[in-house]
C-alpha cells in the first residue's frame, strides 16, 4: 500500500486512524525509524510479560511430563556435541 501524507509545520507527519489499527498502533506506542532509500515506520512489538511468563511455565511442564527425561548430572554426556551435530 503506498500512502501520499503531509509534512507538518514542525515536522510532524499524522497516520491515519485506519492505518494505526490495520497494523495495531495506539497512542503512546513506539515506532522504530528506519533510514534507507526512504524512511520506513515500523512498530515496536509489544510484548506482555505475563503471557510470556505463562507460555514458559506451560512448556517446561510439558518437558517435565515427557517419559524417560531427566536433567543430567555434571559432567554426564552419552554424546559429544561433535557427534550432536553431524547427525
Amino acid at each position: 500500500m503506498t500512502l501520499k501524507l503531509k509534512i507538518g509545520r514542525k515536522g510532524y507527519v499524522i497516520i491515519p486512524k485506519a492505518i494505526r489499527e490495520a497494523v495495531g498502533i495506539e497512542e503512546g506506542d513506539e515506532v522504530i525509524v528506519e533510514v534507507g532509500d526512504g524512511i520506513t515506520l515500523k512498530p515496536v512489538k509489544k510484548v506482555n510479560i505475563e503471557e510470556v511468563r505463562a507460555a514458559l511455565k506451560d512448556h517446561l511442564e510439558r518437558l517435565r511430563a515427557l517419559p524417560g527425561l531427566r536433567e543430567p548430572k555434571p559432567g554426564e554426556s552419552a554424546i559429544s556435541l561433535e557427534e550432536e551435530f553431524d547427525e
